[in-house]
């Protein structure tokens, strides 16, 4: 195998599948990356069997070209050395030359390295996937839509299926929701294809966030597979897999109470940065406590209290109130995430009494829902 290409390609291209490649791996070529000249151009491959990710480099593009193959072939190299000396060699194009034995050269101007390769017939193959149903959303939707909601996902094991955001695609409408139990994150947007079927997936946050890194911010239409055990997602020149979680997700329709006993609308970025305010006398506590009362004169306040450090009262203006008065506490850390992800907008906040979850929606927009367990403090 033997050829030149253009430094910030195949740099852009290393950053992909290094976000697969992990040190950790039961399989020791994993450790490697897969790079492969053909006739079309360079595709790098990286991969730790839950997540892998291919990146493709065209032998040109907008009539420049990028790669130069004289000989087709492929090689596995060590990932971590072959990205740095990447990213340090002197000049724009990078020739990369393998003789027998695996030997392989990496050449940049003066600059030469020498590598031990691996046999490239020995990396595990990516899935193969039928393509029967794909679906299609524009890229930077879907971007929007996993930051919406990763968040909330659990980080410990113990339930594994809620370390996984849960996917529901029907009528074409896809249902994203994340949930660790004591808190739930909900996004709804249309999406095209799949022939009409209904489909259910439970992608684990872990693959959702590398995913994120990777799209460009664009409307771009990008393709999406879901297998029994694996999702495919296609953009432009990267293809991205992860296995699926297993078991069977929570049915959370059920947490969100359809009736309310007080309702709050409040400025969201005023809200947001009242809540920052009371948790910093909070934030010593393991659980940071922030409270919420609502007064018989629709008066908000904000207070939160730590005995050891002292306490903070702040009075918000909210645009409306409606209902029984109210006082309630929950995590400042819960509510100012969900407050971000509305991004500054008007929001209507329904409870339904102290002890109950509540919901949160942009008054603007009804396919975004954050639900939050209150604190029973006593």
């Amino acid at each position: 195998m033997k050829f030149q290409i253009q430094r910030d390609r195949l740099v852009n291209g290393v950053n992909d599948v290094m976000k697969a490649v992990s040190s950790r791996t039961t399989i020791p070529i994993l450790t490697g990356l897969k790079i492969v000249a053909h006739e079309e151009g360079v595709t790098l491959t990286g991969s730790d069997s839950d997540i892998s990710i291919e990146s493709f480099i065209p032998r040109e593009e907008d009539g420049k070209e990028i790669v130069q193959v004289q000989q087709t072939g492929g090689i596995v190299l060590q990932a971590k050395f072959f990205e740095s000396i990447v990213k340090k060699l002197p000049m724009d194009t990078v020739e990369i030359d393998v003789h027998s034995h695996l030997q392989t050269v990496i050449r940049s101007g003066k600059s030469e390295f020498n590598l031990n390769g691996l046999d490239v017939n020995e990396y595990p193959h990516l899935p193969q996937i039928e393509e029967d149903h794909v679906l299609k959303i524009p890229t930077n939707l879907l971007k929007t839509m996993i930051r919406q909601t990763v968040f909330a996902v659990s980080t410990s094991e113990t339930r594994p299926i809620l370390t996984g955001v849960n996917w529901h695609i029907q009528d074409g409408l896809l249902n994203c929701v994340a949930t660790d139990s004591h808190r739930l994150a909900m996004r709804k947007a249309p999406i095209s294809g799949g022939n009409g079927n209904e489909s259910k997936a439970v992608i684990p946050g872990k693959s959702l966030n590398e995913l994120n890194k990777i799209l460009e911010d664009t409307s771009d239409e990008l393709e999406i597979v879901i297998t029994e055990n694996q999702v495919l997602f296609r953009a432009k020149h990267v293809l991205f897999f992860s296995r699926l979680l297993e078991g069977n997700y929570p049915d959370t329709s059920r947490l969100v109470p359809a009736e309310s006993k007080t309702s709050l609308t409040i400025g969201g970025k005023e809200f947001l940065q009242a809540i920052d305010r009371a948790s910093l006398l909070a934030r010593e506590e393991r659980n940071n406590v922030v409270r919420l009362s609502i007064g018989e004169d629709g008066r908000v306040e904000i207070s939160s209290n730590t005995p050891e450090i002292g306490k903070v009262v702040e009075e918000v203006q909210s645009e409306a109130t409606d209902g029984e008065e109210l006082n309630i506490s929950f995590s400042a850390k819960y509510m100012m995430d969900a407050l971000k992800v509305f991004e500054g907008a008007e929001t209507n906040i329904q409870f339904t009494g102290a002890m109950r979850p509540f919901v949160l929606r942009p008054t603007s927009d009804d396919t975004i829902l954050q639900l939050i367990t209150p604190v029973r403090t006593y």
